[in-house]
């Protein structure tokens, strides 16, 4: 109530200084009952939203939030500013995947500059090309706000209609369990379904609900959304509910800056499928059984009380800590260079000791040789599912929309995305790894690869990849080499003067020579996108090394002889590779060094003992020294 009381006043810190953008110490929360404003009209102030309105509006996050707190420097968090080319990138993380079957896809998208990734415009997508694939999980602002500088004026235009996709402050802060961002008319389906960009936030509050779609709107109608005179059209229309509106007509938001978990988890869940999924009680066993949630143990931290925030920080910019050890160049977060696992568990050698935060404990790690720390993250032995002889298929919140209404819950569902895989990472050290094979039809030019326009592409594998030959669960569909070379011909005419098409899977390049036929080589686009993880932490008595060395230095262990699953719609492609190459490792090597270890307790036994035979000659020999100057000292000259 008091938040509204000096918003109602007009209290603010300073002239550029907004009300929220400075707290005052205190750890409790605010109570946000304040006034429901509706997205301005050019150059005029926000009108505030009353129950009797006609139409009655959705509200706007950045008139009704930014009242307090600004918005341009919160748009300039992590979350939101992937089009800044100003951004530094940090440490390549989870791309967004372009996954299309029916034209045998699946393409790492990023507008940050992460290596082995491609700008989406560079498969045709427009802004709002990319929220219809991505919108259900991107939390508005950035590439969302940027609808109305599309190069086709349609979108130009359209972009009246839909409005612009704001940040939505609820998907993160609303700590009400009605905050609605997957189901059936929540933030996920008014964004990619119905192209309700305006509406998505009030959408997705608890105390609002939205129908009707922009679809098949008059483009150039501004109206449109609000006034429609064909009775066959449903535009959006909002409906508060009765007790939404308070004294005054304000709204009370139940949000807070601890934020929970379940909040995160929209965007960032993972699930992986299992083999031999457990009969679900009253009917058969399914795909729904490999993905159970009580067959996964949640993170050690978690589980021990804390929240994701507790480690991944930020303040009013929404500089979102990772928690990498190389961060604190990349961030302007000061906190950076404390909270990633060191951070918390080893603190540092100079200044106030910071180990011990959050009760972490500090690890001792007797007997471990040092090499280790040179040469392994902390995430390699601590963090995903423990290592089997081959990887595991899974699936993310954002690559499998998890979590919204409708989703694929096949576990053989594009992208095929695999783990752990260890492998050396950015830092030059081992860590564990999701990884992703990339398909795509391209362009090569001087061994440059660039994709092709999807739209392109979908014209020339429609006449080939017939839909009988496409799998029901959204699965690889049944790829020939003879198929990628008709589909290849088709190309030829169109990619850029200068180029030939070609074709990316199974970590190979696909070209036709001279005479048609279907020819393989090597090019780094090929290469499989890997990311960094460290979720889920495993308790320190499930890491590896727990037991003793043996639990990576084994002839037969998957840490470095494990097998990586190379996925592919070319069936007759498709091999696994080592893990050691992932490592840079050399695996004649590391198996010799393992199998020396067979003999390491014969060593121990053999020193041992040749200890104790040196330990009795010294003593021997002492006595005999001490015999002798016994009898030098008494005078004995016998």
């Amino acid at each position: 109530m008091l938040l509204g009381v000096m918003l109602a006043t007009g209290m603010t810190v300073n002239a550029d200084v907004k009300l929220g953008d400075v707290p005052d110490g205190s750890r409790s929360n605010f109570v946000h009952l304040i006034p429901m404003l509706a997205e301005p009209l050019p150059g005029k102030e926000p009108d505030q939203i009353h129950p009797g309105d006609e139409p009655v509006l959705p509200f706007s996050t950045k008139a009704t939030c930014g009242a307090c707190h600004s918005y341009d420097i919160i748009s300039g968090g992590w979350h939101f500013n992937a089009i800044d080319p100003n951004v530094k990138p940090g440490r390549r993380g989870q791309p967004w995947i372009l996954a299309d079957p029916p034209s045998a896809t699946q393409i790492p998208l990023s507008y940050r500059p992460w290596p082995g990734t491609f700008r989406p415009q560079q498969v045709g997508l427009t802004p709002m090309g990319f929220l219809q694939y991505f919108g259900r999980q991107l939390p508005g602002g950035g590439i969302g706000e940027m609808v109305d500088t599309s190069d086709n004026p349609e979108e130009v235009l359209r972009a009246g209609i839909t409005g612009k996709l704001e940040i939505n402050c609820l998907a993160c802060h609303n700590i009400s369990p009605g905050e609605d961002m997957g189901g059936a008319s929540g933030y996920a389906i008014q964004v990619i379904i119905r192209g309700n960009y305006r509406w998505a936030a009030t959408a997705s509050s608890e105390f609002a609900y939205v129908t009707g779609t922009i679809k098949g709107l008059n483009d150039y109608d501004f109206r449109a959304p609000f006034v429609s005179g064909d009775t066959k059209l449903r535009p959006p229309a909002v409906e508060y509910y009765k007790d939404s509106f308070k004294h005054n007509d304000w709204a009370r938001f139940d949000v807070s800056v601890e934020i929970p978990k379940q909040r995160c988890y929209f965007c960032h869940s993972n699930a992986d499928v299992r083999d031999g999924p457990p009969r679900l009680a009253g009917r058969e066993s399914g795909e729904a059984g490999k993905m159970e949630k009580w067959l996964a143990d949640e993170d050690v931290h978690l589980t021990a009380g804390l929240k994701c925030m507790d480690c991944h920080r930020n303040g009013l910019p929404h500089d979102i800590i990772c928690g990498y050890p190389a961060e604190p160049c990349d961030s302007n977060n000061f906190l950076a260079a404390v909270s990633s696992c060191q951070g918390c568990h080893t603190g540092r050698n100079n200044g106030p000791p910071l180990n011990g935060r959050f009760t972490a404990p500090v690890p001792k790690h007797i007997g471990l040789p040092k090499v280790h720390f040179d040469k392994l993250t902390c995430t390699a032995c601590h963090s995903g599912p423990w290592p089997k002889e081959t990887t595991i298929r899974t699936k993310t919140a954002r690559a499998h929309a998890l979590g919204v209404a409708g989703s694929n819950k096949s576990g053989d569902v594009l992208p095929h995305l695999t783990y752990p895989v260890f492998a050396k990472g950015q830092d030059g050290k081992i860590g564990v790894f999701k990884l992703f094979w990339p398909a795509f039809w391209a362009s090569e030019a001087n061994d440059n690869v660039t994709p092709l326009n999807l739209d392109t592409v979908k014209g020339a594998t429609s006449k080939v990849i017939t839909k009988s030959a496409l799998s029901k669960v959204g699965d690889w569909p049944n790829l020939t080499e003879d198929d990628i070379a008709k589909v290849l011909t088709l190309l030829a005419q169109k990619v850029p003067a200068g180029s030939k098409p070609v074709y990316i899977a199974s970590g190979k390049l696909f070209s036709l020579n001279d005479a048609g036929k279907i020819i393989l080589a090597e090019n780094p686009a090929a290469n499989p996108y890997m990311w960094p993880i460290a979720h889920d932490i495993r308790p320190s008595a499930q890491s590896l090394g727990v037991r003793n060395c043996r639990d990576c230095h084994s002839v037969d262990s998957p840490f470095f002889f494990g097998n990586v699953s190379v996925d592919s719609p070319v069936k007759s492609a498709g091999k696994a590779q080592g893990m050691a190459s992932f490592e840079g490792l050399n695996k004649t090597y590391e198996w010799c060094f393992a199998y020396s270890l067979i003999f390491r307790p014969w060593l121990k036994a053999v020193a041992i003992l040749s200890s104790l035979v040196i330990a009795g000659v010294l003593l021997l020999y002492a006595l005999k020294a001490l015999g002798f100057v016994t009898k030098v000292v008494v005078g004995d000259d016998s």
